[in-house]
């Protein structure tokens, strides 16, 4: 029997090329997974595609909800975003599908796991650290790595190997986004991207939604509901976590909520531009902090955001399957316990406006924060409190006062 390799498959033009060329390079029984983590009709047709291609077996996973309540779930509680604007769709994903593929690799029998990520990008450290922390022994192949035997640079060049091997699949001269897409976002990249000085052509580009500038005339309101941290209802209807991001990508979509450009720092060093479409993913974590501001004291506040930078960068980075990414998660689990109640908003042409918090947690006290004199605070105490919050500057401003009067006193 020949050896098995597990191929991460999405039925694209990359991975249906990298079928035939691992028959032919290493000889291997291809077995192709595909993880649906929410991409839509682009798992139309796989299993005939895959078959057609020379893979063996085809398995399709549907780990949505996995991936709503395990991965997403903890980094809406940590706000999670990746240098203050990317909410991180692709780096969630990808440690799940590792995981999955070492699932399958182990229940085959496989020896490796091949994956169509390009030497340039985040995707191949995501996968292959996912893939070390969960069996070590699995050998990667990274076709775009192998320059020796991977000669195709370009679609063309795919699209003729292909023929060159019997497999005459739709596919054509594309000039279109190069994009990834799960329940979570999208992500475009590639065209005039690539120039750093061009607007995005967001009439060619959207997917997900709308440009602001064409989004209705008239606001539409939303509230969403957390109990400890997790989003559990949108305007007072109970529904999973996966309908709920569902529900406000339409929502959010349709007013043109979401969409982020960005030039980022790649895990490999270099910059690129990319833009993001998160439309359920922006309300769910602007409603989240809403509540945070109402419910969290000020040290824990604080501290968090420090942590969810972190968590933020670990994530990118792909080192879910670390101790790091354990313990920066139990910290904000910790910080949920109240982050209970409701945060209502508008959506407008691209903004997201307050209408409102609310919770049985809340640490606002009107009679404190009142203009008005409550009985819980007495303006006198702060006479106090400012002289000795305020002690270590007087000390400094006294040393120096000092100090120029020795320099005067030398001068004369």
């Amino acid at each position: 029997m020949k050896d098995k390799v597990v191929l991460a498959y999405s039925g694209g033009l990359d991975t249906t090329a990298i079928i035939p060329w691992l028959k032919e390079n290493y000889d291997y029984d291809v077995i192709c997974c595909c993880i649906d983590v929410g991409q839509g009709k682009e798992l139309d047709g796989l299993e005939e595609r895959a078959k057609l291609s020379g893979a063996s077996k085809l398995y399709i996973l549907d780990v949505v909800d996995e991936f709503c309540d395990d991965y997403i779930v903890p980094c809406v509680m940590a706000n999670a975003t990746y240098e203050n604007k990317y909410l991180l769709g692709t780096s969630m994903a990808r440690p799940l599908i590792a995981k999955k593929l070492v699932e399958i690799a182990e229940q085959e029998g496989a020896v490796a796991i091949c994956h169509g990520a390009t030497g340039k990008g985040n995707d191949q450290v995501r996968f292959e650290l996912g893939i070390k922390a969960l069996n070590p022994n699995l050998k990667v192949i990274a076709p775009w790595r192998c320059n020796d035997t991977w000669k195709m640079d370009s679609r063309e060049a795919e699209i003729e190997y292909c023929h060159a091997h019997g497999i005459d699949l739709p596919f054509s001269d594309d000039s279109s986004y190069s994009r990834d897409r799960n329940l979570w976002h999208i992500s475009h990249e590639g065209l005039e991207l690539e120039d750093p000085a061009q607007a995005p052509n967001y009439e060619h580009m959207l997917v997900l939604g709308t440009d602001p500038i064409h989004a209705p005339e008239e606001p539409e309101a939303v509230s969403i509901t957390f109990e400890k941290g997790i989003p559990v209802a949108i305007n007072g209807e109970r529904m999973k976590v996966s309908d709920i991001i569902k529900e406000l990508n339409a929502l959010g979509g349709k007013h043109g909520i979401g969409i982020c450009d960005i030039v980022e720092n790649r895990v490999v060093g270099m910059k690129s531009r990319g833009v993001y479409e998160t439309p359920g993913g922006t309300i769910l974590i602007e409603a989240h902090m809403q509540l945070e501001e109402l419910v969290l004291d000020r040290d824990t506040m604080s501290f968090k955001k420090v942590v969810s930078g972190r968590l933020a960068d670990v994530v990118y980075e792909g080192k879910w399957f670390t101790p790091l990414r354990e313990a920066l998660q139990a910290f904000v689990e910790s910080t949920q316990e109240y982050v209970t109640g409701t945060a209502n908003m508008l959506l407008y042409k691209g903004n997201i406006i307050k209408q409102g918090t609310t919770s049985p947690c809340s640490l606002y006290n009107a009679s404190l924060a009142s203009f008005t004199t409550g009985e819980l605070y007495d303006h006198h105490d702060a006479e106090g409190f400012i002289n000795l919050f305020g002690l270590s500057l007087k000390v400094r401003a006294m040393m120096k006062d000092e100090l120029q009067a020795s320099k005067e006193d030398l001068e004369l």
